[in-house]
């Protein structure tokens, strides 16, 4: 991935400095950044129709058991993790990260191909999956944090995010060309060695931050005296220290909220989505596909518009108003799928709900973490992308069992989530306000 002094390689050193603005010595770092990302959500989106088809088999009636697993596993390796990153270096930690979920997919490998105990197999991977997509992204955008100062961050992580856009676009394509003559079991292995991929880029960009030349803070050149950057050190800080930082802040609270609603709809949602495809499909191999072309429709837009469409919104709307829209937009879907419980309008309205939070929302939410100070932006954030998430996973689980034992049916409950998505436009509009009340107040800082 490296730019060589060859005319090809000016020439998209010339065409990346136009289109990202990054300096000429982090093309190199911005190149396997992008590959990083590639890889990672291109093995999770291999991984991922596999894991909607595996909460059908487990039973659609047991879902919400399979969220509680879900939340009871998360709670157990945050804390786990966070141990890891206090007592051992940056570049020991991230390679056994992804080293342990490569040697627990080929376990579960070995499991879907010798056919034993089935629908337990399928209710295990379904919670290891749903469990090694946040940790795969959550440690992605921290080891990026560490990588880059605040500036080179507004410059090059729209680029680096189109990356794992562009994974979570091969991803499907893979698996629906791939799922029927092959089967899903095989697509495994293609998931296991993008993660390898993932694991040579982080030795790269590693080796890049060490080449740099010593320098104050804040002009993007890493001190080796840092001991985030230290080879031989770990990251600091007590195994819970995420959570102190929480409580003791109303912005991250606030932050909380805004996932916590996000997590309840996405939920309301989902299981809508397993309903209704379980009841318009009986063959699993058909559902693998369906999925796996959701996702493809999901990502070919997103792509379309991070390039396009993103950094346009943001100017225009400010931040508040960008993070408010796809709440806006999921109301509006959520009223359609009341009225008309079908098929083709809950595909509809996952592709776009889903799109708009790849290329709006989440990049929003990223933007603010910026204001916050580095313990913040880790280990805080860390806890807020696992903990926090598949908390409000199981909460809207179980609510939305008990709104189905209250006799509310599928169009009802799309009803009954309409005034939440009022609350969370709320939410979201004000941390965006404040998020742009903090960077003033860190400009004006001597």
């Amino acid at each position: 991935m490296a730019i060589h002094p060859s005319s090809g390689g000016c020439v998209v050193s010339l065409w990346l400095q136009r289109l990202v603005k990054v300096e000429p010595q982090e093309i190199r770092a911005l190149l396997w950044s992008f590959s990083y990302f590639f890889a990672l959500l291109c093995a999770y989106y291999i991984v991922r129709p596999m894991r909607d088809e595996m909460g059908i088999a487990g039973g659609v009636e047991q879902l919400q058991w399979l969220f509680t697993g879900t939340f009871l596993v998360m709670l157990a390796a945050v804390p786990l993790f966070g141990w890891v990153t206090s007592r051992f270096s940056r570049q020991r930690f991230l390679p056994l990260v992804y080293g342990f979920f490569i040697a627990t997919l080929l376990i579960f490998f070995v499991l879907f191909r010798s056919g034993l105990t089935q629908v337990w197999v399928a209710r295990a991977f379904f919670i290891w999956a749903s469990v090694f997509n946040l940790f795969i992204v959550s440690v992605f955008w921290s080891f990026m944090a560490d990588l880059f100062d605040d500036a080179q961050a507004k410059r090059l992580f729209g680029f680096i995010a189109a990356g794992g856009t562009a994974g979570a676009l091969a991803g499907p394509a893979l698996t629906a060309s791939l799922a029927i003559p092959l089967g899903p079991t095989n697509l495994l292995l293609i998931s296991c060695a993008a993660l390898g991929w993932a694991m040579l880029c982080i030795r790269r960009l590693s080796a890049w931050k060490d080449s740099l030349v010593p320098g104050p803070p804040g002009n993007g050149q890493g001190s080796t005296t840092d001991p985030i950057f230290d080879q031989n050190a770990g990251l600091g800080g007590g195994a819970l220290a995420g959570l102190r930082l929480i409580v003791r802040s109303p912005y991250l609270l606030g932050i909380c909220l805004l996932i916590l609603f996000y997590t309840t709809l996405s939920t309301f949602l989902y299981f809508q989505q397993a309903q209704i495809v379980r009841d318009n499909f009986a063959d699993p191999a058909q559902r693998t596909t369906l999925f796996a072309t959701m996702d493809f429709a999901t990502n070919a837009l997103t792509l379309f518009i991070q390039f396009f469409l993103t950094g346009r919104i943001v100017r225009a709307l400010g931040l508040g108003w960008t993070l408010a829209l796809i709440p806006l937009l999921l109301g509006a879907g959520f009223l359609v799928l009341g009225m008309a419980p079908v098929l083709a309008v809950l595909v509809t309205l996952q592709v776009v709900r889903r799109a708009g939070n790849y290329a709006i929302m989440k990049p929003g939410r990223e933007m603010l973490f910026v204001v916050l100070d580095r313990q913040e932006k880790y280990k805080a954030k860390n806890i807020i992308d696992t903990v926090i998430y598949r908390s409000g996973d199981l909460v809207s689980a179980w609510a939305y069992t008990g709104l189905q034992a209250l006799g509310l049916g599928l169009a009802a409950i799309a009803l009954f989530a309409v005034p939440l998505t009022g609350l969370w436009t709320w939410i979201c509009f004000r941390l965006g306000r404040k998020q742009e009340a903090l960077a003033k107040q860190l400009e004006v800082q001597p």
